[in-house]
This record gives structure tokens, sequence and C-alpha cells, in this order.
């Protein structure tokens, strides 16, 4: 039995804009997104000569074939034609569920990079990536990393220059949001404002944070703050404490700020725990 080790970083969207609804069903998307610093542990034991099996710390996650990390593990051994002779996946959970921070995604792309080494690496990061579209939109994206723009329904990827450094606070409140509701509702609505996102490109490649805060933009935020105010209280306490900028991030709940150091995320992350258990300081990785 051989026991495999990988971590599985959150994602936020810096832009997140929605073209448009395709023949499939699915929604067309441009979004330019980031992996952060706050994760999950991946363990998974290849051999164990039993039946599959998914523990997970979060009791409230399914630990059978509905969850990402076990769908990603099936996929890559149907398509790769391998046997692992039992396997045993175990998930420590960090990133919040129902978030808009991709932690079902980072746990099934941890677990395509670890079984892809496991292997022998017989798939590029980009091949892995697209393999891993099979399992859900926002994993091809957590497979490559970094910085990147994203098209389609989150399978086309190009990488972009590195975010400046910075610091994140993440904040994620009580409620979560049904992203199929929300998919619904930006069809009915007329959207006041779209990402510039050939801007956020220009600011990435200048390694300029100030234009890099002020050019987030995300579709679904106000149409998700117009039913859940306290968002904007959240933004109001990041504002006033000194963050660039702060927006929500996916399809929600959580809002995240842009930071210049440490000391200040330090007290707006002070500011925001006693209503708001589920507060993070993050840098991008």
């Amino acid at each position: 039995m051989t026991t495999l080790y990988e971590a599985a970083y959150a994602k936020l969207n810096l832009t997140l804009d929605v073209l448009g609804k395709r023949e499939d069903g699915y929604h067309d998307l441009q979004s330019v997104m980031q992996t952060i610093s706050i994760r999950d542990d991946i363990e998974i034991d290849v051999g164990t000569g039993k039946p599959w099996r998914l523990l997970c710390s979060d009791e409230t996650l399914p630990t059978d074939e509905r969850n990402l990390a076990w769908k990603a593990a099936d996929v890559f051994c149907r398509t790769m034609n391998r046997d692992p002779d039992g396997l045993e996946i175990r998930i420590v959970k960090r990133i919040p569920s129902g978030a808009g921070m991709g932690g079902g995604s980072a746990d099934a792309a941890a677990v395509l990079r670890a079984l892809n080494r496991h292997y022998g690496e017989p798939l590029s990061v980009l091949a892995l990536a697209e393999l891993g579209a099979q399992v859900g939109s926002d994993v091809p994206f957590c497979v490559l990393g970094g910085t990147a723009m994203v098209e389609g329904r989150g399978e086309r990827l190009r990488k972009l220059p590195n975010m400046p450094d910075c610091i994140f606070v993440v904040c994620k409140p009580d409620f979560s949001v049904s992203t199929p509701e929300l998919y619904e509702k930006i069809d009915r609505v007329a959207i006041p404002q779209r990402p510039d996102n050939r801007a956020m490109e220009t600011a990435l490649l200048a390694g300029d944070l100030g234009a890099v805060a002020e050019n987030l933009c995300n579709v679904f935020d106000p149409v998700v703050t117009s039913e859940h105010l306290e968002l904007n209280y959240i933004k109001s306490i990041c504002h006033s404490y000194g963050a660039l900028n702060q927006q929500m991030t996916g399809s929600g709940s959580a809002v995240f700020a842009i930071l210049p150091n440490f000391e200040y995320a330090a007290v707006v992350c002070n500011m925001l725990k006693d209503n708001y258990p589920k507060v993070f300081i993050a840098k991008p990785v």
C-alpha cells in the first residue's frame, strides 16, 4: 500500500462574467481566477485491497460517489485504465462549503494530481485539467492553480502573470446560495457592470496591485447582495479598515478583500470575527 499526500487550494474569482446560456444548458463564463493559501489536505491510500472508501472531517459532506474527490479518482482510473486495487481517500476540510471558493473542486483536483504523480505522470498538467472537466466546471482551474483566465464552462484555461504580493481576508457568512437558482436569476436581470478582463490582465502584467483591486468585478455580486444586505456590512468593514477593494467570490456567499499587508488584514479580521466565525487570512499561491 502507498499513501499519497496533496494540498487542495481554494480559489477566488477576481473577475467573473456570464456570457450567455449554451445549448447544453450550461453558461459560458469568462473569469480571472486565483488560488489562495486556504487549503484542504488530501491523503490517498492506494492498494488497500478493500472496497473504495472516503473519509471527511466535515460530516455534512457526502462520502460516496457524490463527492467530487471520489468522482475524480473514478474518472482518472477508468480513463487511464488503472486498477488501484482499493482506494481510501481522507479529506481534512478547511475550505468552507457553499462559499464560492471551489472547495469540492479543489479536492477533486488534488486527487487527480496525486494519482497522476503516483502513476508516473502519464498526463501533462493541461491534459489532467482537461480530464478534470469531466468532474466539475472549476476542477480544470484547480488542477492548474495560480492565476489564470478561465473560459467556456471552465475547460479553457490560459495562464496569466502571477498576482502581485498581497494579503486576502475572506469572510463566509452563515448563508449559502443555490448556484442553479442564481444562474436562472442572472438570465432575467440586467447586468449593471461587466468585468474589464483586458484591464485586469494589463494590471497583472504590470504587477500593479492597486489596478488589480480596482478591476475586481463579479456579475453575481449585486444579484446576491440585493437579497442578502449583510454582504454590504462585511464589505463596509473591509473598506473602512484599509482594503483596496472587496467583492463576493464565485456564486457566493464568501466575500474577499485585498489588503496591502498583514497588519491591515489582522485589523479587518478582528472587526469581523465576532459576527462571522469563518474569517480567514490568506496569500496568493
